[in-house]
């Protein structure tokens, strides 16, 4: 059996890895709540490795959050999240992990950046103001992994998934990202009846969103691939679709069923104009995103409503 490590596993993304790879007979998932193993604790990241021969690492775990939170929090989001990488990739490499992979962002990338963002793009300009301090944290989590790739030969890869959405998801009213903010809005004004909706914005800024299942198969691809396919630093996860927020906030509209008017709030901050990742790469190392952008928004409400009876 494979001992696979999933850090943050009760997350959106650490669950979606772990309804997929508990399909999987030759893997044996290891898996620790945030009460049993704090991974900001150097000392106790470096006890569970020793006592623990672990083959694999997904690298899911990560302080998140929506514009408002990462606007509010910035020494909360840095240090955090630089302290759960430092710590689980630097025991990876002491304790002999064959593969490691890291997820980031896409908000890595500089806030003006050519659309689609290519890999390359990487440090070459300003970050996104309101998201800065995450972003930093996870360009450290990237050349973490270079730097042990290099000069120790670890296999440490990185992917940087873009706007993610799916079950699981955090929809708290304020420190939630777009997709579960706009459900959890749209469902309260429903069943209260609400004859208006106020949406953050102009709705103008252009977004690219990936089903959480759609990132957790490219995952488990990617770590399947041999060491000799990844030729950069870190791959874009991406569907490769993009859509203006306006008209997302009216699919989402649609697939609640809320009725009443649409108010946009132009004093709150857009963020960054546009972000798509170029998936190229990915796509040239066979592997496509399946899932349809209404189609996951109608499962993902479906599966919201069973957490709210």
């Amino acid at each position: 059996m494979k001992k696979v490590f999933i850090t943050g596993h009760r997350g959106m993304v650490g669950s979606a890895l772990v309804r997929l790879l508990s399909k999987d007979a030759t893997v044996e998932l290891i898996l620790r709540t945030r009460q049993e193993l704090d991974l900001t604790n150097q000392e106790a990241v470096k006890l569970f490795f020793e006592e623990n021969q672990i083959d694999e690492v997904y690298l899911a775990a990560a302080r998140v959050g929506g514009i408002h939170a990462n606007n509010t929090y910035p020494a909360e989001f840095i240090y955090d999240n630089l302290m759960i990488e430092t710590n689980i990739i630097h025991q990876s490499y002491k304790h002999g992990v064959k593969k490691l992979l890291f997820l980031g962002s896409s908000c890595i990338y500089p806030k003006l950046a050519v659309q689609p963002m290519k890999e390359e793009a990487l440090l070459t300009g300003e970050l996104e103001p309101t998201n800065e301090a995450y972003a930093i944290a996870k360009i450290a989590g990237i050349k973490l992994c270079e730097s042990y790739r290099r000069q120790y030969g670890c296999d440490f890869r990185s992917v940087m998934p873009t706007n993610l959405y799916g079950p699981g998801d955090n929809y708290h009213p304020e420190n939630s990202h777009v997709i579960p903010g706009l459900i959890q809005r749209f469902h309260k004004a429903k069943l209260d009846k609400a004859p208006q909706v106020a949406c953050w914005g102009t709705g103008s800024p252009l977004r690219e969103f990936l089903h959480v299942d759609d990132l957790a198969a490219a995952c488990v691809h990617v770590m399947k691939l041999g060491q000799e396919k990844i030729e950069v630093s870190h791959l874009n996860i991406g569907s490769g679709q993009e859509i203006c927020i306006t008209d997302l906030v009216y699919m989402i509209k649609e697939v609640i069923g809320f009725e009443g008017e649409l108010i946009w709030d132009t004093s709150k901050p857009d963020g960054t104009p546009r972000k798509l990742l170029d998936c190229t790469k990915i796509n040239q190392l066979a592997w496509q995103a399946q899932i349809e952008l209404k189609d996951g928004l109608t499962s993902t409400y479906k599966k919201y409503l069973l957490t709210q009876k």
